[in-house]
């Protein structure tokens, strides 16, 4: 079964994850690409598109293509409005994190997809990552009992990204909280299988960003234009009294780093993914710790290879999930939730109160 497939958006989350991933799946052929840069979709469209592949730099221009699947790999700020109006076009929608800036047009984007009847899916690709399957298969048996405090962890030393316009609120609605935060936030809520949360406390900090020499991974910075926050935490309670905290940064002075992790505490054992798996817990009247091998023998992720990559794997499921041969791994109501959360830590930043979410 053939594919055609548009892509919105030529950038650096395009050619270094969705394009090259698309590439490994022979039925899917790529017939339009469109980025505000003509070069960068004619580029694009040489490497990786059919021999007529449309380019545009109006993403109207290709949404209404004769194609099966758009994909949307835009800044932050088009993602809702793009992916609306690609699912009203009848096509199943590919969006790269974080689904939207709001709730409002995360709910619009939920809302299109229910009355179109269209797959949405969101770039959460941390979810196909072997450890992390691993721990959810844990959860899903289980193992650890009630997960009652967990921890979501996405924190950098110094790895402010300087390219793009990842240091723009306008494109991009936030800085890390939004950035990588959302991705260990999606990982503790899909571990916890925990989606209703009562409140969120939380505080964002613009501390080290006027700071002229940063020693950043990725150059220097001007300060004039980094808009964003540096740093973000947050307090979230769920409804059934269960507790996360969130912690995202990308640029803080600590030595405790990592991204895309998660800390879980049950009432019969506890696991995390801060190097590799581990598990620990009590047995017969002795503390244990755990540590499975994951370069040997397993389960294989839900579609594809077990040795994909994480890219590549989202990128089969959501293919197979459109041909009818697959359930979407990651559900466009869960990632409604990570932005509601993700929206309240700001709210709650600005306001010094908390917010309630019901």
């Amino acid at each position: 079964m053939e594919l055609r497939a548009v892509v919105v958006g030529c950038g650096g989350i395009a050619r270094g994850k969705h394009l090259p991933a698309l590439a490994k799946m022979p039925e899917v052929k790529l017939v339009g690409f469109c980025d505000l840069v003509q070069e960068r979709a004619e580029t694009a469209a040489k490497k990786y598109g059919v021999d007529d592949a449309r380019i545009a730099t109006d993403y109207r221009e290709v949404i209404d293509m004769d194609a099966d699947m758009v994909y949307v790999l835009t800044t932050n700020n088009a993602h809702a409005e793009i992916s609306v109006a690609a699912l009203q076009a009848g096509k199943h929608v590919m969006c790269e994190k974080p689904m939207a800036i709001s709730s409002q047009q995360a709910q619009a984007m939920v809302d299109a997809a229910e009355a179109t009847d269209k797959i949405l899916a969101i770039g959460y690709q941390n979810r196909f990552r072997p450890d992390v399957q691993y721990l959810k298969q844990l959860c899903e048996a289980d193992e650890f009992g009630h997960i009652y405090f967990a921890k979501a962890l996405a924190v950098r030393r110094r790895a402010v990204p300087t390219w793009g316009s990842f240091l723009s609120k306008v494109k991009q609605g936030g800085g890390p909280l939004i950035d990588i935060g959302t991705h260990a936030l999606d990982l503790t809520l899909w571990m916890m299988n925990n989606y209703r949360p009562r409140s969120v406390m939380g505080t964002s900090y613009r501390e080290l960003a006027d700071q002229s020499h940063p020693a950043n991974a990725w150059g220097t910075w001007d300060p004039k234009e980094f808009t964003v926050e540096d740093s973000a935490f947050g307090f979230i309670k769920m409804e059934d009294g269960a507790t996360i905290i969130l912690e995202s940064s990308w640029a803080l002075n600590t030595l405790q780093v990592g991204e895309a992790q998660t800390v879980l505490c049950g009432t019969k054992a506890g696991g995390d993914l801060l190097n590799g798996v581990r598990v620990n817990g009590e047995r017969l009247g002795r503390l244990y710790t755990l540590e499975p091998d994951l370069k040997t023998g397993g389960a294989a992720f839900f579609t594809g290879d077990k040795d994909e990559d994480a890219g590549t794997a989202e990128a089969r499921n959501f293919v197979e999930a459109v041909k009818g041969e697959a359930e979407p791994v990651v559900k466009p109501e869960q990632a409604l939730m990570v932005t509601r959360i993700l929206e309240a830590i700001y709210q709650s930043s600005e306001s010094g109160q908390p917010v309630y979410l019901q």
